[in-house]
């Protein structure tokens, strides 16, 4: 009995949503236009759970390019409602269009002059009367059993505001690194953001030797640093090749004697490298890509071909470029 209650919650909800799209209609685009034109911000504002599908809402806005926030009514009504100006745009949200706290504070708004589009599930409503816009959030019916608790009209208030939040990040022409600009802990923020610059290994923690020193001088340098490679450079200061501590686990099959060979004749010439501007996700893919097989660290070179650092693949995991 319990599943077939759950199957159907879903299935009420689902037409809850399906029921919406024939109202993507001219009201709509008028509260389109309307935030695109705002000088200010979008203020979001409902009681209960419409306040929270509200807050919701403000967060999606704000996090794709329409500056928003939430401002709960009540509160509103004792002093917040000083955060409203005629530069913003105030949605307000109530299935039935007569939340007292809503309905209160929408002559006071007019008076400040922010337009004001109503998420509603009564066209016939208090708070319909008091708005410019009127954007039909309406369900047959309820899924509770009792028809009582908010659940489809809940559900089809976040299916609307997320509708109104993708149609205004279309129209701003939202890049994905616009949207990294305002995640920047979050994955995405990492892929389009971070920068090999600031990822890598520089300075003193950057190692290089030259391509005249031996095998044994440049494992020392390696286990100095710690990062199972050095960079190899010729007597300019130029990269010309990388030992790994994959080179020296070959080349033990010749014995000890190549320790106190030089470095040049282990090392990989022309190796794989990257610039410091470069996006850390780029280095990781073509560390991923390589071939025959991946490659874990990239030196990082300057104009003169110079190694101004070096990048571990490591490095880049515990920053969540991934």
């Amino acid at each position: 009995m319990s599943n077939k209650q759950a199957i159907d919650v879903l299935n009420i909800e689902a037409e809850a949503i399906k029921a919406l799209i024939p109202r993507i209609d001219e009201e709509f685009n008028r509260a389109v236009e309307m935030i695109l034109a705002c000088k200010g911000k979008v203020i979001v504002t409902g009681m209960g759970k419409s306040g929270i599908i509200g807050r919701k809402i403000a967060a999606s806005f704000a996090s794709t390019g329409t500056p928003s926030f939430f401002l709960h009514p009540a509160e509103a009504f004792h002093g917040d409602l000083g955060m409203v100006t005629c530069h913003d745009i105030v949605i307000a949200i109530s299935n039935s269009g007569e939340s007292a706290e809503v309905v209160n504070i929408l002559p006071i708004i007019q008076r400040i002059g922010a337009p004001i589009i109503a998420m509603c599930g009564r066209r016939k409503s208090t708070m319909v009367d008091h708005a410019e816009v009127f954007i039909d959030i309406s369900v047959e019916r309820e899924a509770c059993p009792l028809g009582l608790a908010p659940t489809a009209s809940t559900t089809a208030t976040l299916a609307m505001g997320d509708a109104l939040a993708v149609a205004l990040l279309s129209e701003r022409n939202f890049t994905p690194q616009d949207f990294a600009l305002f995640h920047p802990g979050g994955a995405l923020g990492k892929k389009l953001l971070l920068n090999v610059e600031h990822a890598m290994h520089s300075g003193e923690d950057n190692p290089v030797i030259g391509r005249d020193k031996t095998v044994k001088e440049a494992i020392f340098t390696m286990t100095e640093k710690g990062l199972g490679a050095t960079s190899i450079v010729d007597e300019n200061g130029i990269l010309v090749g990388i030992v790994t501590d994959g080179d020296i686990r070959r080349s033990i099959e010749k014995g000890h004697q190549f320790l106190d060979e030089a470095v040049a004749k282990i090392m990989t010439p022309n190796p794989k490298t990257i610039t410091k501007e470069k996006l850390a996700a780029a280095a990781l893919h073509l560390m991923e890509k390589h071939q025959p097989r991946p490659i874990t660290v990239l030196p990082v070179i300057n104009e003169k071909k110079e190694p101004i650092g070096i990048l571990h693949l490591t490095d880049l995991l515990r920053q969540g470029v991934v």
